[in-house]
């Protein structure tokens, strides 16, 4: 693999670790997580885009962990309330928030909307010594619904439905997700980007 085959993912967010490395895995590249490198300080994400909030992470992953490193910021858009949550997703309920509040949120806020319309949206920053960051991404679109369903994925995904398959993100298998997800998308064009270099 040129240039690397050891990157650093400047996250915690273990759900994101498992897919990250369940992705890149075939490629041969090998992730290691914060945890390896002795912990990295926390990143206060405060940009106003994806793209922002994804280079301020990967940055300061590459300071303090001594890796290439990549991070990601992802959330999800909905058409109808002018693509919000966006990258307020993961606190689009308040400071306290978990899934289950984010949700209901969301399901309230798209009550007494007929434009179901949502996306995920994903972009991901490599960060390298002496080099300008950057950035590839992707997005997932699909349909919001109210009803609960599914036991896989993670965040929203049990109530974003894809009308194609007839199921929610939550009741697809991993390798469904990943080939369709904007996670997936976003990661192998860093990696058709790698193997070019």
């Amino acid at each position: 693999m040129p240039l690397f085959e050891q990157l650093l993912f400047a996250s915690g967010n273990q759900h994101k670790i498992r897919e990250i490395k369940q992705i890149l895995d075939p490629f041969g590249i090998s992730v290691s997580t914060p945890e390896d490198v002795g912990g990295l300080p926390e990143v206060i994400e405060d940009g106003d885009t994806f793209e922002a909030n994804a280079i301020k992470k990967a940055l300061s992953g590459l300071q303090h962990g001594g890796l290439p490193c990549i991070a990601d910021d992802s959330g999800i858009e909905a058409r109808a309330l002018d693509w919000r949550p966006g990258v307020y997703s993961a606190r689009y309920a308040g400071p306290e928030c978990d899934d289950e509040k984010n949700n209901q949120k969301l399901i309230q806020e798209l009550a007494d909307q007929s434009d179901k319309y949502v996306q995920y949206r994903c972009v991901i920053a490599l960060a390298r010594p002496d080099q300008e960051p950057l950035t590839w991404s992707g997005v997932f679109p699909g349909e919001h619904t109210d009803q609960r369903r599914g036991e896989g994925g993670f965040g929203y995904d049990p109530y974003v439905l894809l009308p194609d398959l007839g199921k929610t993100v939550a009741e697809l298998s991993d390798d469904e997700k990943h080939a369709r997800s904007h996670r997936g998308q976003a990661l192998r064009l860093f990696v058709e980007w790698l193997q070019q270099q």
